[in-house]
Parts: structure tokens; C-alpha cells; sequence
């Protein structure tokens, strides 16, 4: 009987770690393209560079929306999970989830703030 779940779970992992990807690698694209695009429309990299500094506060709240929008999220997921879950375990697991993501962000806008 175990035997019989373990590849469904295999298969199961499989799809999500392939999903995942996908949405990684669309992502990417997306990214890649709007920078073609606007240098394109800019009419080289310097013009573009020069752009994205001007707009720098615009895209600085758009994050900031963007976070708040997570944690809002996380916090609603959070609590499903604990009512679902309350042993100590799931807190903890979601303690170093939560920190790990705001260690993550540090680091992502302190890079951001460093290049400006």
C-alpha cells in the first residue's frame, strides 16, 4: 500500500516543481521583454537607465504596495494554517518561513537602495 503512493506523490512533486518553473521562467520573459521594449521606445540604454531613475519613487511605492499586498496574504494564510495545524511544529516552520522572507527583502531593497 505504501508502495503505491509513492510514485503518485513522485508525480505530484513533479508537477509542482515543473509549475513553478514555468511560472519562474514566464516571469523572467516578461521582465526581459519590458526591458527590450523600453529601450526600444527610449531609443537606447542610457535613455532607459535614465527613465528608471526618474521613476525610481513610482517603483519604490509600486514594491511597497506589492509587500503589503504579500503580507496581507501571508497573514490570512497564516491563520488558516494555524486553525488547520496548531502544533508547535507549524509555528515554527512558518516562524523561519517568515523570517527568511524578510531577510530576503532586506537584502533585495538594501541592493536597490546601494544602487541608486
Amino acid at each position: 500500500m505504501i508502495m503505491e503512493t509513492i510514485p503518485n506523490e513522485r508525480r505530484s512533486v513533479r508537477r509542482t516543481v515543473a509549475r513553478a518553473s514555468m511560472l519562474v521562467l514566464a516571469v523572467v520573459l516578461v521582465a526581459a521583454s519590458i526591458n527590450v521594449i523600453g529601450i526600444r521606445i527610449m531609443g537606447d540604454v542610457t535613455a532607459w537607465n535614465g527613465w528608471l531613475q526618474t521613476h525610481t519613487g513610482h517603483f519604490a511605492a509600486w514594491r511597497g504596495l506589492l509587500y503589503f499586498t504579500t503580507a496581507y496574504g501571508w497573514w490570512w494564510m497564516r491563520s488558516r494554517v494555524l486553525r488547520r495545524e496548531p502544533s508547535s511544529q507549524t509555528r515554527t516552520r512558518l516562524c523561519r518561513t517568515e523570517i527568511a522572507a524578510v531577510i530576503a527583502i532586506l537584502l533585495l531593497e538594501t541592493t536597490t537602495f546601494l544602487q541608486t
